[in-house]
């Protein structure tokens, strides 16, 4: 695979910090972002980088050089005016005839670029965008998707967003096919997003990848300070999906929100005190924040799936608006009892999926290379102390919602907790003990 990083950038709000190198050569924990940068494309075995070089290119090349350094090669296309973020692409016509991946050079990352490449070439998509949530929805493009994860819009940060929203931003990394190249005619100034990505997604040629890996810019002196923490934390290696995660896997209904009956409009969705400050505490730390829930509205025909994708868009939008966001919502359809005036007939069936059977559990541990011996399960009921003990992970019973009242199942989680701040609180600290041998 071919690599290519966009490395002209000036780095204008940084210069209270530097002023005298290009910003992609920072310098984090003693080395330059772009540094990082090639030594996780070459994890993924990328061999050949191109580095796309204009404010004091000169800096970079006598860095690198041709790459030898890192068993890499290494080659220069050099803007002699600035071309945008898409403009100097024209220079690559005749050095790719493969899909290739594309990276910003103001980026910390450590990604599996092998899955993000496998996803693109199996959409047969011209351009795959890289998707996460963040901390700031409320200020970001937001990634607009079909369930192929075609991306049917992108949604302005400039927009007055007087509506809820999925918290799926775009990070800044892509795979690109060659023959998006051919749209390109020149060398001149060109916005990748405005002029590129925007057209190709009115003709269906752009599609999303959802990962959880660490994607972050450093171009303020803030932005720079929390990157290098994260990193000397070993946050940003720890999540990459080469390596085995560690999620903490939460319950909906009792647990995030208060327990109000069978969900099945936005109006009766309210967040629990409290749980936006331990949904934070989980994002900052190295596990990921999954929701795995049961909602059998679906199937008794109270809720469509727009009007559940529009509850799940509520609940990103309220915890983004604090700072916090899930991973990733994976919810079953499904249940077994007919008889409910409205029922869907081919949603009332025995799955692999409702709780306390573990197949969204699985789901998720082979899309996020989980591991769920070192995971935890946290709910309010003992249909979710069983779901954590039938995929092997460690419980936690709250006493908010259910209260492990609703006593559908024998079973003793391995610790209680008052509520979502608490349970994060008592699996942080154990984690912590863990790490320094106590």
């Amino acid at each position: 695979m071919y690599a290519v990083i966009m490395a002209g950038g000036k780095g204008t709000r940084l210069q209270s910090v530097a002023h005298d190198i290009p910003k992609p050569m920072f310098p984090i924990c003693g080395k330059p972002i772009l540094e990082y940068q090639i030594k996780s494309l070459k994890k993924s075995n990328i061999n050949d980088v191109v580095i796309i070089v204009g404010y004091l290119g000169d800096v970079i090349k006598d860095y690198f050089g041709n790459g030898s350094r890192w068993n890499i090669n290494i080659q220069y296309i050099t803007e002699q005016e600035p071309l945008g973020t898409a403009g100097a692409l024209y220079y690559l016509k005749d050095k790719v005839n493969d899909d290739f991946i594309l990276i910003f050079g103001d980026l910390i990352v450590d990604v599996d670029w092998n899955r993000f490449m496998q996803f693109h070439k199996n959409t047969k998509g011209l351009i795959t965008l890289f998707g996460h949530p963040n901390a700031h929805p409320f200020d970001s493009d937001v990634i607009v998707k079909n369930e192929s994860n075609r991306v049917t819009g992108i949604d302005s940060k400039n927009n007055m967003r007087n509506y809820y929203y999925h918290n799926f931003v775009n990070a800044g990394l892509y795979c690109v096919s060659p023959k998006l190249l051919q749209n390109i005619k020149c060398a001149k100034k060109i916005d990748l997003e405005k002029n590129i990505i925007a057209e190709q997604i009115a003709l269906g040629n752009v599609y999303v990848y959802r990962s959880t890996e660490y994607v972050k810019d450093m171009g303020t002196p803030d932005r720079l300070h929390s990157v290098t923490e994260d990193v000397m934390n070993g946050i940003v290696k720890a999540r990459s999906l080469v390596n085995k995660q560690r999620a903490i896997f939460l319950d909906r209904d009792g647990t995030i929100n208060i327990l109000n009956g069978f969900i099945n409009n936005t109006d009766d969705f309210k967040l629990i005190p409290g749980v936006t400050k331990a949904i934070k505490k989980i994002n900052e730390s190295e596990f990921l924040c999954i929701v795995a829930t049961n909602q059998p509205v679906l199937a008794r025909g109270e809720c469509s799936r727009e009007g559940l994708d529009k509850i799940h868009a509520k609940m990103e939008t309220e915890l983004g608006k604090q700072g916090a966001y899930l991973d990733d919502i994976f919810y079953c359809p499904h249940h077994p009892d007919k008889g409910f005036i409205g029922e869907v007939p081919e949603l009332k069936i025995e799955c692999e999926c409702r709780k306390p059977k573990i197949g969204m559990i699985k789901d998720a541990a082979l899309k996020y290379n989980i591991d769920l011996n070192q995971s935890w399960y946290v709910g309010d009921s003992t249909t979710d102390v069983q779901t954590g003990i039938n995929a092997q992970m460690k419980t936690i019973l709250l006493n908010t919602g259910e209260a492990g009242k609703d006593g559908k199942f024998n079973v003793t989680p391995d610790y209680h907790a008052d509520d979502l701040i608490s349970a994060i609180d008592l699996i942080l600290q154990k984690n912590r003990r863990l790490l320094h041998g106590l």
